[in-house]
């Protein structure tokens, strides 16, 4: 099925839709994607809204690639470790409007975003790794350390919790849940609130000092830490 992925700037506030009519899974083309709409906005925008399709905000790595072979799987893993560190490191902010599931890379891109929004529906929402026999790599654990409550951050991590968008606002995924026909404008209002008031070069040198000593730690283990993924029993 042909992606209908998108982008564009309104008011000085860029928005990536992502959309693959499917589940929203994440592969090297999805990653591509969202690595050039941050380029593009922090080229041309004041903050950057990430959502997905109705019901799906992104159910994480496309199994089809991780089902490749070992190789493969650490290629795309790593590559989603970059980008996830880029949404981190963004020079501008970041609002991520979850439209429902958020499940494995797709909560580990509310962790990395600024602002969480969610929709108020039926949906899941956790890094569910452990339970499908994947190891949580560590760009993922240092996202959920930051920005999860310490007190869900067992359950979330090691105990694979899913959470509801309730739960997930409780545990930390998500900053506010809204009703789901209102979650668009609320995501725009706030980053155009944000666009306004942040100034760009105060928000870098913060982003930098507040951030840049997880994301070098996040880069510089990456090989090693992936260099067994894919082959476990």
């Amino acid at each position: 099925m042909t992606s209908k992925t998108s982008y564009e700037v309104t008011d000085g506030v860029a928005v990536l839709r992502l959309d693959d009519g499917k589940a929203n899974a994440v592969g090297h083309d999805t990653l591509a994607a969202i690595d050039a709409a941050l380029h593009d906005a922090e080229q041309g925008a004041g903050a950057l809204v990430i959502t997905g399709r109705e019901g799906r905000f992104s159910a994480g790595f496309d199994l089809s690639v991780i089902g490749e072979g070992p190789h493969a799987a650490r290629d795309l893993v790593a590559a989603g470790a970059r980008t996830a560190t880029r949404i981190y490191g963004a020079q501008i902010p970041v609002v991520a409007a979850c439209n429902g599931h958020a499940l494995a890379f797709g909560a580990i891109m509310l962790l990395s975003s600024d602002v969480r929004i969610g929709a108020d529906l039926e949906a899941k929402i956790g890094l569910i790794e452990v339970s499908i026999g994947m190891p949580l790599p560590i760009f993922a654990i240092e996202l959920a350390r930051d920005r999860l409550s310490p007190r869900h951050f067992t359950a979330a991590t090691t105990l694979a919790t899913a959470y509801s968008p309730h739960g997930a606002a409780e545990a930390g995924y998500l900053d506010e849940v809204v009703a789901a026909d209102e979650l668009h404008d609320v995501a725009m209002q706030r980053a155009t609130g944000l666009a306004a008031h942040v100034r760009r070069t105060a928000f870098g040198l913060t982003r930098r000092t507040a951030r840049q000593k997880t994301i070098d730690h996040i880069l510089s283990t990456l090989d090693d830490d992936l260099a067994s993924f894919g082959v476990l029993d």
